[in-house]
């Protein structure tokens, strides 16, 4: 009986010990994105042309939730972070967060609406000088462009922005349709654009070829935050258009640096992919376009 009391006595313990290291070990630590309970909903038949959520659990209204639904404006999503907002729409994150007079960049609600274009006169880098055969003579207003489609199986969805449909190339009339775009990468074209598996072009190659700017452009994004790209490089063309360059080995230019067409900004390489390849994106206002429409001949 004494020594059944024993193990009794050392079973307890070893127990407390095993609760005691669990309780320790629980990760700590914000989350990207703060979700303040469960938030009151509009009601089901308004919600296709209102926003979905407009007051916390408190019946606080969400910042900036006045500005739902207007140009320029974009809607936090679960799973948001102002660094991604930011390279989903083309613009700074640091801008990002004086335009909205954020006090901390890590703690933005879902649901809470933002600005993510210039106020009024406000000053922000520019893109670079078009080169000698892209003739951008004329500025349009600067409209939010979302980053592109996770070409992997498994990534997150990309949030739309809130943006008017864009038109088509040939309806427009702004200098920014002239971009004189070049092929980013000289392998073979392994996958085409597929507007509902493939977002772009895959173009295959061995790790370390060179990935080329498409066209001049400022870099808005280059890292690997963005799950199923890899190392991934976003360049900003003009207010119209942006490229996406993932999946590189090495990343050769930061961000807001200024590039011109053919300059090297990567090594193509496997991150995040099944095999070394570039997966190459056009967006037009945010919408992504076949490059065959773009890209020469070759």
């Amino acid at each position: 009986m004494q020594g059944f009391g024993n193990r009794s006595w050392f079973a307890g313990v070893t127990l407390a010990f095993v609760l005691v290291i669990a309780g320790c070990s629980t990760p700590r630590g914000p989350a990207p994105v703060e979700d303040r309970g469960t938030m009151t909903r509009a009601p089901a038949a308004t919600v296709p042309g209102g926003p979905p959520i407009t007051t916390d659990a408190n019946g606080k209204p969400l910042p900036g939730i006045e500005n739902y639904g207007k140009p320029g404006y974009y809607a936090v999503r679960p799973g948001d972070t102002i660094r991604r907002i930011g390279a989903d729409t083309g613009q700074r994150w640091q801008d990002i967060v004086r335009w909205n007079n954020i006090e901390n960049p890590d703690l933005i609600e879902v649901g809470q609406v933002l600005r993510v274009i210039p106020p009024t006169g406000t000053a922000v880098a520019a893109a670079p000088a078009p080169s000698s055969d892209s003739a951008v003579t004329k500025a349009v207003p600067p409209q939010p462009a979302v980053v592109p489609s996770t070409p992997s199986s498994g990534a997150a969805k990309s949030p739309a922005p809130v943006t008017a449909s864009p038109a088509s190339p040939s309806s427009g009339g702004s200098g920014d349709e002239d971009v004189g775009w070049i092929w980013p990468a000289s392998g073979t074209l392994i996958a085409g654009f597929d507007e509902a598996k493939n977002k772009g072009y895959d173009i295959a190659g061995k790790a370390g070829d060179p990935v080329l700017a498409a066209a001049d452009g400022r870099v808005v994004y280059a890292g690997a935050g963005l799950r199923g790209y890899g190392n991934l490089i976003i360049l900003k063309h003009n207010n119209t258009y942006l490229t996406a360059y993932a999946h590189n080995q090495t990343l050769l230019v930061k961000e807001d640096q200024s590039v011109q067409k053919g300059q090297k900004i990567a090594e193509m390489g496997n991150s995040d992919a099944d095999r070394v390849k570039l997966h190459f994106e056009i967006r037009r206002q945010g919408k992504p376009v076949d490059p065959s429409r773009y890209l020469p001949s070759r």
